[in-house]
């Protein structure tokens, strides 16, 4: 399940509701990743755009894991320093394999999902080119 949020997500109920939601499917772990917009030269906080039909049929592939759930969310516009951006939880029975699949999903998601950040500087949006990944097969970023 993906959740987008306008803004900074609300990370303490989030999670209430996703543990709340998947604590009697036989799962022994849940371990959360929380991304936390931090304070970063002259930014104010950061923007993100994103485009959700394409986010969705990435996020596919992580819906068929036999032995895991994964619950994400992520905000689109303005998030402020301080304020999380990307929140993600893996469920599993066992801790070693809830790692192993946080790491793998973290790392696919910075590298293949369709979210481009800006940097907010003087109220203006400033795309991070610096730090953005070129999409496979989006044809956006040089």
């Amino acid at each position: 399940m993906i959740e987008i949020f306008k803004g900074g997500i609300p990370v303490i109920s989030t999670i209430d509701r996703w543990y709340e939601d998947a604590k009697l499917e036989g799962f022994g772990a849940m371990i959360p990743f929380i991304g936390i917009v931090r304070p970063d030269g002259d930014i104010e906080g950061l923007s993100f755009d994103l485009y959700l039909p394409m986010l969705n049929d990435w996020f596919k592939k992580w819906q068929n894991l036999d032995d895991a759930k994964i619950m994400m969310a992520h905000s689109f516009g303005d998030v402020k320093i301080g304020e999380s951006s990307f929140l993600c939880a893996v469920f599993t029975k066992h801790r070693k394999e809830g790692f192993k699949y946080l790491e793998e999903f973290v790392e696919d998601f910075k590298a293949n999902a369709p979210i481009w950040k800006y940097d907010l500087i003087n109220g203006q949006r400033v795309f991070a080119k610096d730090r953005a990944k070129k999409l496979p097969g989006a044809g956006i970023l040089k």
